[in-house]
C-alpha cells in the first residue's frame, strides 16, 4: 500500500491537539514534500527519517515522497513527529504493517542510529491519547511520565528496530509498568519551626483555609519568608485531575513533572524577573511562574523592588485564574489559579517603627517606597498583616506550638465546609454566591458599611473582605458570618489604607 496514516500530538500552549500524519508514494523521480506548516526542526526531520532508516537496514523508498501534517492550519515545530514520519514512511513502502498503526499514537525524536529521543510535553500528549481510547509510544525517558496518566497503555522504546519488531509480531512489546519514581514526597516544613509571630501564623491559617492572597509587612528578620514556606504544607492535598494538570505545565515548561509530585508547586521568583518570565511568553509563548504555581503559592519577596509593570500584569490572572498570551498568529491561555503571598519591608531601610529607632528614611521616602504598589494590586490581597519583630531570645516562647499537621486539618474541615456549600474555597465566591452565603443582620451590615466608609474601602474590598468573614466562621464551624467575625476581618484590611 502506498498511502499510510499515522497518529501524533503536537504542543501547543499546554494542550496537546491531535496531528495525523499521512504519508504518500508516488512515481516519479525521488523526492520528499513535507508539507503542514512545518517550522524548521519539523523539516529537518526528513534528513534525520531517511539516515535513521538507512542505518537500520530499512528501504528508504527511492520514489516520490509526499508527508501531510494535518490539520494544515497549525503550527508544527520540535522533533516530536520523527518517530510518526519513519513509521508512515515504513508503512506506505510495506515494511512494516499498516493495520496497528491506528491504535497507537507516536511522540519520539530520531538519533541518526535509529535510537528514540525524549521529547517535552508528553504528560499532555498522554492525557489526550487516552481520551482518545488509543495507546502510547514514547521513547524510554518519557515512559514514566507518560504512565502519570492512569488507565493509559504506555510503550516505551529505545530504538526504532525494537518498535519495528514490535509491529510485525516478531518481539511484541509489553506496556511499561510505571515505577513510581515521580510520585515522591517530602515532608513540608513545619509551621511550629516558626517562634513567635501568633498574629501571622493566625492569618497563614486563614489565607489557607479560604484560598486567600495574603501580604506580609514587617522589619527584616521577622519571618515573612518562613511563614511564607509554610503555607503549601497547610493546604488540602491535591486531587489526581489537579495534580496531572500540574505535571503537564511542568512537562510542558521542560521541567520533570515536579521533582515531588504530587505536592503543590511552591514558587519564589527574584524581584529581577521580567514580565514575560513572570507570566509567561516569548516568540513561542512559553508557561511563566504564576502558571508554574498554579493550585500552588507564588511567594513574591521584596514585593516593591519588583518592576512596576511586571507587578500590573497580575491583576487579571488574579481575577480569573489564567492568562492569555497574545500573538499576531496566535493566541494561547495558559491556567494561573495560584495563591499570592507578598513580603515587603515597612521603608527603604525596613525598620520603620523599630523600637531601636534605627530608621532615617524621610516621609517622602517612605511614601515613594510604597507607590510602587497600585491600589488596584492591593485591592485584591485579601489579608494585609503586620509581622512584628519578636525578642531575641532564642527558646521557643510557645510551650506547645500549633505544627503543620495540626493547622492543616483545621484547613481541611474549613475547605471541607465550603466545597459542601457552595463547591469551591471562599475566595472563589462570586457576587451571588457571595450574597446567598454572607448574609449579614442589619445591624451588621449597617456597621460594615460605615467601617468601609471610614476606612475608605472599596466596593471590591468590601466583597472580599466578607470572603475573608466567611472564611472566618468556617473555621469556628458557624453557620453564620457575625460580628466578630467582621471585626477580624476588618483587621486584616486596615494595613492596606
Amino acid at each position: 500500500m502506498s498511502l499510510a496514516l499515522v497518529h501524533s500530538r503536537a504542543l501547543v500552549g499546554v494542550e496537546a491537539p491531535a496531528v495525523s500524519v499521512e504519508a504518500h508514494l508516488a512515481n516519479g523521480l525521488p523526492s520528499l514534500t513535507l508539507v503542514g506548516l512545518p517550522e524548521t526542526s519539523v523539516r529537518e526531520s526528513k534528513d534525520r527519517v531517511r539516515s535513521a532508516l538507512l542505518c537500520c537496514g530499512f528501504e528508504y523508498p527511492q520514489r516520490r515522497i509526499t508527508l501531510s501534517l494535518a490539520p494544515a492550519d497549525l503550527p508544527k515545530d520540535g522533533g516530536r513527529f520523527d518517530l510518526a514520519i519513519a513509521l508512515g514512511i515504513l508503512a506506505a513502502s510495506g515494511q512494516v504493517p499498516n493495520e496497528p498503526l491506528c491504535h497507537y499514537e507516536c511522540l519520539g525524536e530520531l538519533a541518526l542510529s535509529g535510537e528514540l529521543r525524549p521529547v517535552r510535553g508528553v504528560l499532555p500528549a498522554a492525557l489526550a491519547a487516552r481520551a482518545a481510547g488509543r495507546k502510547l509510544i514514547v521513547a524510554a525517558q518519557n515512559a514514566e511520565e507518560a504512565s502519570l496518566a492512569s488507565g493509559l497503555e504506555v510503550y516505551a522504546v529505545e530504538h526504532l528496530l525494537q518498535l519495528a519488531a514490535h509491529l510485525t509480531g516478531q518481539e511484541p512489546l509489553a506496556p511499561y509498568q510505571a515505577q513510581g519514581l515521580l510520585r515522591q514526597t517530602q515532608p513540608y516544613p513545619d509551621l511550629a519551626d516558626v517562634h513567635g509571630q501568633l498574629a501571622a501564623k493566625r492569618a497563614l491559617l486563614v489565607a489557607a483555609s479560604g484560598a486567600h492572597n495574603l501580604l506580609l509587612s514587617g522589619p527584616p528578620g521577622t519571618g515573612k519568608t518562613l511563614l511564607a514556606s509554610r503555607l503549601p504544607g497547610l493546604l488540602p492535598p491535591l486531587e489526581e485531575s489537579e495534580a496531572l494538570e500540574v505535571a503537564a505545565i511542568h512537562s510542558v515548561a521542560a521541567h520533570t513533572p515536579l521533582s515531588h509530585w504530587p505536592q503543590r508547586p511552591f514558587r519564589n521568583p527574584h524581584h529581577s524577573a521580567s514580565g514575560p518570565a513572570l507570566v509567561g511568553g516569548g516568540s513561542r509563548p512559553r508557561p511563566g511562574e504564576i502558571t508554574l504555581a498554579h493550585q500552588g503559592v507564588l511567594f513574591l519577596d521584596e514585593l516593591p523592588e519588583f518592576d512596576r509593570k511586571v507587578l500590573e500584569v497580575l491583576r487579571e490572572p488574579l481575577e480569573s485564574g489564567e492568562i492569555v498570551i497574545a500573538r499576531a498568529t496566535e493566541k494561547l491561555r495558559f491556567p494561573a489559579r495560584f495563591q499570592l503571598v507578598a513580603a515587603m519591608n515597612p521603608c527603604p531601610c525596613g525598620y520603620l517603627g523599630d523600637a531601636g529607632g534605627r530608621c532615617r528614611c524621610t516621609p517622602e521616602q517612605v511614601q515613594r517606597y510604597r507607590n510602587k504598589l497600585s491600589g488596584p494590586l492591593l485591592d485584591r490581597i485579601d489579608l494585609h498583616v503586620t509581622v512584628a519583630r519578636e525578642t531575641t531570645q532564642l527558646a521557643p516562647t510557645e510551650t506547645t506550638p500549633q505544627s503543620t499537621p495540626q493547622a492543616a486539618d483545621q484547613v481541611a474541615r474549613a475547605r471541607a465546609r465550603q466545597q459542601a456549600r457552595q463547591g469551591c474555597a471562599n475566595a472563589f465566591l462570586d457576587l451571588p454566591g457571595l450574597r446567598r452565603h454572607c448574609v449579614l443582620a442589619d445591624e451588621d451590615r449597617l456597621w460594615l458599611e460605615k467601617a468601609c466608609e471610614r476606612l475608605g474601602l472599596s466596593l471590591r474590598s468590601a466583597h472580599r473582605l466578607l470572603k475573608v468573614a466567611r472564611t472566618l466562621a468556617d473555621l469556628e464551624e458557624s453557620e453564620h458570618v457575625g460580628r466578630p467575625h467582621l471585626a477580624e476581618a476588618l483587621q486584616y484590611r486596615q494595613g492596606q489604607g
